[in-house]
């Protein structure tokens, strides 16, 4: 009995022995490497990860196998050959199984918020065609934290890869589905997508710390002075850091919980007409809330169809009552409001929508062009015209500092990274918003990014498409300076480095969204460049007219445009271009198409012309040269830099 009791010990013993070997031996892969993923054709592949110190690795893949052992401190690296595309396949990394991967096309998306945004989020102009996708051979991995950002991180800690199906796509961003689609049914390989753009981020915090050292030096500076007020305030007034403003403007808003009711009496708000900004009409808030109320008409047929509520854009967030019952709200000011209204809160008769509108200081309105109506399947119901109001709070709060959000190199450490080893086809950047005003120093960062990433991706050559900055605001009657127009000629200036392309954007914005739904057409001149920089189709007309050189005869001025195809598209009244002498004063010129690929520019008001410039404002909307092939030039300045 005795010895039977010890053999159990030392069998338990030996069998936690085992497992602790096994625990401690496990394999561990990057999120990048992981099923569904894609890779990259036709080039040496990396497989790589952690281990035990001097662990044995062996990677299993397309009837080979591949052995390496982790160095002393736990990294390992395996070396594949170039293959071919196909799939799917499976990977064994020891005890790890990765299923359904696929050989094709890898790119890198990233940039801003007009990279980011959705599919859902452009379905007014894409719903028939977004609700066919389902394409396994299209597979985003898409990662957004940034848990920690001032240190380089090896891995993403969140993300996976997931396949353009219905059950995923509407998440996925929308230029950089289309500029996929495209590249499949084109080439007919999978396409990966990595997708890690960030809404609002400038320039500067994509590219590694070591080449933005006088941006970092400054934003350091300026957190530690608001580390310092902060901290100042703190022992002077604990009280005034918790201060919560939404709380504030809540406690003091009589219509909370009160005036979403069906039942409330708003015969005596006094109207305004929706859409529009309520400061231009009278209304005296800037920061707080606002409450506006539009009673409709629904008839018998209607009350029991489902029903779509849109409310366009509002500035700054809004929450939506139907007859009492809440239907949607948006906590900031550029999402559209597209919100569902179910069976059984519509009645027979007069209906009341109710809209609480909260203002964070600028501009506060419903934004003018956008949908305003209620949506049945064969029906709408146009609420703009009278609404009744009633302003709910006036708060102003003492403004204090808090941590800036975008450290310079702070992005390139989370987010560009851990793709370091992970072979690429190329990248597409979608980004500019928010350096405008500080367009001089773009082409110099914008510059820098690309070599930045190539160098720290280790592919000197990786293809870099890029998209112009779309137009923005009402055009302007007489020529002025623009910030956007100094970003867009600095986004046209980094053509000058070798393997990357722009595709032009002003013609596809909206004047009164800084997010235009317009993605597919982006995505189709994005992968038009693709064709001339990644696959080296140099038959393809891929971009519009690219401004090369200028001359001067008998005050003309002659522009020279290369990128024309079949030639400069001569059937148009050309406008949008500007012209000055010595003394800088631009006013608007005269052109005409001269020859297959120039322009003469004149006002015969400036007889020694110095300086022309196109498309030189926010909204360029009317300047119209463009090739033979559609494709429109991109706005410049013949000033050299």
């Amino acid at each position: 009995m005795k010895r039977n009791k010890i053999a159990i010990k030392f069998s338990l013993l030996y069998l936690f022995i085992l497992l602790t070997l096994h625990v401690k031996g496990e394999v561990k892969l990057p999120r990048l490497i992981g099923n569904g993923m894609v890779l990259q054709r036709d080039v040496p592949l990396n497989i790589w990860g952690w281990a035990n110190p001097s662990e044995k690795v062996r990677v299993k893949f397309i009837g080979k196998s591949y052995v390496t052992r982790a160095d002393d401190k736990g990294n390992w690296q395996i070396n594949l050959p170039a293959m071919v595309s196909g799939g799917p396949y499976d990977m064994e990394i020891n005890q790890i199984r990765i299923e359904n991967i696929l050989i094709g096309d890898v790119w890198l998306s990233s940039g801003q918020s007009n990279m980011e945004l959705p599919l859902h989020r452009v379905m007014d102009l894409y719903s028939a065609e977004i609700k066919q996708i389902d394409n396994d051979q299209i597979r985003f991995f898409r990662s957004s934290s940034r848990k920690d950002f001032k240190n380089t991180q090896v891995d993403f800690p969140d993300g996976n890869w997931k396949a353009a199906t219905q059950e995923n796509v509407m998440e996925f961003s929308a230029v950089a589905y289309f500029f996929a689609n495209k590249l499949y049914r084109r080439y007919q390989v999978p396409i990966g997508i990595i997708s890690t753009a960030i809404g609002g981020s400038p320039i500067e915090s994509w590219i590694s710390t070591d080449n933005v050292k006088g941006y970092l030096e400054e934003w350091n500076n300026k957190q530690a002075h608001n580390d310092s007020v902060r901290a100042k305030i703190h022992q002077e007034s604990p009280d005034k850091l918790k201060y919560n403003w939404i709380k504030e403007i809540n406690s003091n808003d009589p219509g909370v919980s009160v005036w979403s009711k069906e039942d409330v009496d708003v015969s005596n708000w006094p109207e305004i007409s929706v859409p529009g900004y309520w400061g231009d009409k009278g209304v005296d808030l800037r920061q707080g809330s606002i409450w506006f109320c539009k009673e409709f008409e629904v008839t018998d047929s209607l009350v029991n169809q489902d029903a779509v509520l849109r409310l366009g854009r509002i500035i700054d967030s809004d929450s939506a009552f139907i007859n009492g019952t809440f239907v949607g709200t948006v906590s900031y000011q550029y999402p559209p409001r597209i919100y569902n209204v179910p069976k059984g809160i519509l009645k027979p008769g007069k209906n009341k929508l109710m809209v609480r509108i909260i203002s964070n200081g600028w501009k506060g309105g419903f934004v003018e062009e956008k949908p305003y109506e209620l949506r049945f399947a064969s029906q709408k119901i146009d609420l703009t015209g009278d609404w009744k109001y009633h302003v709910g709070a006036k708060v102003s709060p003492e403004h204090i500092p808090g941590n800036l959000q975008f450290m310079p190199g702070g992005l390139f450490n989370g987010l560009i990274h851990p793709i370091v080893g992970f072979k690429l086809k190329g990248a597409i950047w979608y980004q500019g918003e928010s350096n405008t005003g500080r367009g001089k120093e773009y082409e110099e960062l914008s510059k820098k990014l690309v070599t930045d990433w190539r160098k720290n991706l280790n592919q000197p050559e990786l293809p870099f498409l890029y998209v112009q900055l779309a137009n923005l605001g009402l055009p302007s009657k007489v020529p002025v300076e623009s910030g956007w127009a100094e970003v867009r000629d600095a986004q046209r200036r980094t053509l000058e480095l070798p393997n990357t392309g722009m595709a032009v954007a002003f013609d596809l914005g909206e004047w009164n969204d800084i997010h235009p739904l317009n993605k597919k057409e982006i995505g189709r001149r994005l992968a038009l460049e693709a064709a001339r920089v990644a696959y080296s189709n140099d038959t393809l007309v891929s971009s519009g007219p690219l401004y090369d050189s200028m001359q001067i005869e008998s005050g003309y001025v002659i522009l020279t445009f290369k990128s024309v195809g079949a030639g400069l598209y001569a059937n148009s009244l050309l406008k949008g271009f500007q012209i000055c002498g010595e003394d800088g004063h631009f006013e608007w010129a005269n052109a005409v198409v001269l020859t297959k690929n120039t322009v003469k520019v004149w006002n015969h008001k400036i007889s020694n012309p110095k300086t022309v410039r196109y498309g030189w404002e926010d909204n360029p909307v009317e300047s119209n040269l463009k090739n033979k092939d559609g494709l429109p030039a991109s706005p410049f300045t013949t000033v050299n830099k």
